[in-house]
């Protein structure tokens, strides 16, 4: 009889000589028990020899098909006939000799076509199994080469169980033919070596030189659940696996865990920071809880029960019969949800670590009891493998997060980049030649400095009127409740409470200052809101009253929030804008030479550039690029004054800005601090131009009170005539492209501590309407405009 195999280094012969061998020492043994039944058999063996000489072909097979079944009865227990999983068949052949009832109901659920094979086995790994099963039962070697042999048979519901086959040779006998080569120990151990080597195999062991006498009987045990809990553990480790197709994984060995077809499988991802349940960032799942939102407070995406559940007991939570509980708790947010989107029962796990709640499996089926509390204890064989991928997938976001905040918060300029990957690469091979390396400090020389900053002007003294003018607001809210409380009830310490409020509103009218601020929050926290707390309990009127001036209030901090409100969103819109101005026009900038460049937003927005040969590690600086960066730089500043005063009328308190430029002629030393994370110019006299820097936009123009900074204008600071040459030939080509306005001023400064000397070219900005009107103006008859 033939294998399913081209090859195979033995020939099938069905034979049931040792089985009748068995039942002849129970004769010779005169066994009362099995006497009378082995006689019975061994007539059969005596009429039908052909039993123990060897069936060749499945049609002989089908001829003694009566006489097999009573031979083999005692194998075949007729009262386990529904129970056992059990099979007689030869090696690797399809042909079934003899089998019990269970297992023919399973092969015909599968259907009429199905043909149950052996998997995870090449057909070169068969061949070498019949050789080891040639080297074991006739030679005597023992090599090793068991491996779990499964089927995989789908049920009556599509899903797929998988059965392991565990064999009886007690049965078989192995019978060398002429053909056979002589095998000897040299033999044995050349082959052990040589595992891939099919043809030294097949040298050793020819196709068909060997016999297989006999039959084996394999008993079948379902063990889906286990396979299932290694193809989940498997899936986990390939975490870099296509997401789609893992997620599809998942999903078929939930279904097949659960015996569940319509299974669905979901996730939610809990952020601690905002006790919130979110999309899952890392994995391509749907989340049911979420029900299609971004992001829920847990106490409000969960029932009370459900959140206590999972987020307290860390317990699973299941739902078997959502319309049901429905029905009955039609309140239950839960409940709700799943039957909308046609769920009855369900499953929700938490994936926990160390205490904390890093998210929620969710099984949802439309079918109801199909999932329940007694067969949601199945997670626990695998919640710890889930437990510790989530930890690990979370890990690997917080890293790519943490990547991507350090690219665009706090990263190294790419212009200077490769000094720091040059540096690295030292410190990484200094480290595994098995020294202790320091990261030297990056240190560019003879590069020139380039300062800007657009400020709002009067930033402190508008913030300080919108604290005050808050204030005022919330204490006339006050003062109104307390008059009406002194109606209702007329205590003198109402009268008293009165009296304070209003001398609180004359004294911020008058006398503003940082201490009035701080004394009015006080008296606001520890009177008057204990007060009202009180008085919202005494009449339904007081707390209406009550109720309406709480509405007033910012829910964060307690206190008006109307004018600071105006000022804190104003300056984020400019400091938004300018900055996104000022990048734009950066990326342009850096293709026609490339620099450092820095900004930060203060009130305003202020950038520093370094220019120079050890910055862009090329032969090919020339002070034509830092002139025509200077030039750049000026008129960006122009531009950014136009934008500015486009987004002015928008601007929920309309501010004003001032521009300044810092000239420095000479080259410095720029550094990279390691210890603050920041680049500083380095030694003495270069800590001038720093100094300048923080002083000069507060500097007044000598002999006069009037800063040198002003809206409208630019201001050009610097010390070298030269320089004031320079940029009176830029701001003359900028006047021709009405950037800027005729008329030019030249101013001394007034010395600062520790600086001297310093001038300053002063001139307005034109203002532009817009591309389809050519009309400008200047600052003026711009706030003219804008207050029309």
């Amino acid at each position: 009889m033939k294998t399913q195999l081209q090859e195979f280094p033995l020939q099938i012969r069905i034979s049931f000589k040792k089985l009748f061998d068995q039942y002849r020492t129970y004769v010779s043994e005169e066994n009362v028990t099995m006497l009378n039944r082995a006689e019975i058999l061994l007539d059969i063996e005596k009429k039908h020899p052909i039993l123990s000489e060897g069936l060749n072909t499945e049609e002989e097979c089908i001829q003694y098909k009566e006489q097999i079944d009573i031979v083999m009865a005692d194998l075949f227990s007729s009262i386990l006939e529904q129970n056992e999983i059990k099979i007689a068949t030869i090696p690797y052949n399809e042909f079934i000799i003899k089998s019990t009832q269970r297992y023919k109901n399973i092969i015909k659920i599968a259907g009429s076509d199905f043909q149950p094979e052996l998997n995870q086995f090449a057909d070169n790994e068969f061949y070498v199994m019949g050789c080891v099963i040639i080297v074991n039962f006739l030679y005597g070697f023992d090599i090793d080469f068991r491996r779990p042999l499964y089927y995989d048979i789908p049920d009556e519901k599509g899903i797929v169980r998988t059965y392991r086959l565990l064999y009886n040779a007690d049965f078989v006998e192995i019978i060398k033919t002429d053909s056979a080569p002589a095998f000897s120990e040299k033999d044995f151990e050349e082959l052990l070596d040589n595992f891939d080597n099919i043809a030294l195999w097949k040298e050793k062991f020819p196709p068909d030189s060997y016999i297989f006498s006999g039959f084996i009987i394999a008993n079948l045990f379902d063990v889906t659940a286990d396979v299932n809990i290694s193809k989940f553990k498997a899936n986990l480790l390939h975490n870099d696996a296509n997401k789609e197709s893992l997620d599809a994984d998942f999903e078929t060995i939930y279904r097949s865990l659960f015996n569940c077809i319509d299974l669905k499988l979901g996730f939610s991802e809990f952020n601690d920071q905002e006790n919130a349940l979110e999309e899952v960032t890392y994995k391509n799942l749907k989340s049911f809880i979420l029900q299609g939102a971004e992001s829920i407070d847990s106490t409000l995406a969960l029932c009370k029960v459900s959140y206590r559940t999972l987020f307290i007991q860390n317990e699973f939570y299941t739902v078997s019969n959502a319309s049901k509980y429905h029905k009955l708790y039609p309140n239950n947010i839960l409940y709700k949800k799943l039957v909308d989107q046609g769920f009855e029962s369900a499953i929700l796990a938490p994936i926990v670590d160390q205490g904390n709640v890093l998210g929620i499996l969710e099984l949802v089926s439309p079918t109801p009891n199909k999932l329940n509390s007694v067969n949601a204890t199945k997670l626990r064989d695998i919640m710890p493998y889930l437990e510790t991928y989530i930890i690990q997938a979370k890990t690997l976001i917080e890293s790519e997060l943490e990547l991507i905040i350090q690219e665009e918060c706090t990263s190294i300029h790419a212009s200077v980049h490769w000094k720091f990957k040059q540096e690295a690469r030292r410190y990484l091979q200094a480290q595994i030649a098995g020294n202790s390396p320091t990261f030297n400090e990056a240190v560019f020389e003879n590069v020139y400095p380039l300062f800007g900053q657009i400020d709002i002007k009067g930033s402190s003294g508008a913030r300080n009127l919108a604290v005050k003018d808050d204030l005022e607001l919330q204490l006339t809210f006050v003062l109104k409740i307390v008059k009406k409380v002194y109606d209702l009830e007329k205590l003198p310490i109402y009268e008293h409470l009165e009296f304070r409020i209003k001398e609180f509103l004359e004294d911020l009218e008058t006398n503003f200052q940082v201490d009035s601020e701080r004394s009015v929050i006080k008296f606001l926290k520890s009177e008057v809101n204990p007060l009202f707390g009180h008085l919202s309990q005494k009449s339904e009127a007081l707390k209406a009253l009550i109720d309406m001036y709480n509405k007033k209030l910012d829910t964060a901090s307690g206190f008006v929030y109307k004018h600071r409100k105006d000022y804190d969103e104003s300056v984020t819109e400019i400091n938004k804008h300018m900055a996104s101005v000022l990048d734009t026009k950066q990326k342009q900038a850096q293709k026609m030479y490339p620099h450092y460049f820095e900004r930060f937003k203060t009130d305003g927005v202020e950038h520093n550039m370094y220019i120079g040969e050890s910055i862009t590690l090329k032969n090919s600086f020339h002070r034509v690029y830092l002139y025509n960066l200077r030039l750049w730089q000026l008129q960006v500043m122009c531009e950014m004054e136009n934008n500015y005063y486009k987004l002015k009328e928008k601007l929920a308190l309309p501010l004003d800005v001032a521009s300044m430029i810092l000239v420095f002629n000479s080259p410095l030393s720029l550094r990279f601090r390691m210890d603050e994370k920041r680049f500083d110019v380095d030694g003495t006299y270069n800590a001038r131009y720093e100094v300048i820097k923080k002083r000069v936009d507060k500097a007044n123009i000598k002999g006069t009170t009037q800063r040198i900074t002003q809206a409208g204008k630019i201001a050009i600071i610097y010390s070298q005539k030269e320089d004031e040459q320079e940029y009176l030939k830029y701001i003359k080509f900028l006047q021709y492209k009405k950037y800027l306005d005729k008329e030019i001023e030249i101013l001394e400064l007034q010395n600062l501590q520790g600086v001297t000397g310093l001038k300053a070219i002063r001139v307005r900005v034109l203002y532009s309407r817009g591309k389809e009107n050519k009309e400008y103006y200047t600052y003026e008859d711009l706030i003219d405009h804008i207050n029309e």
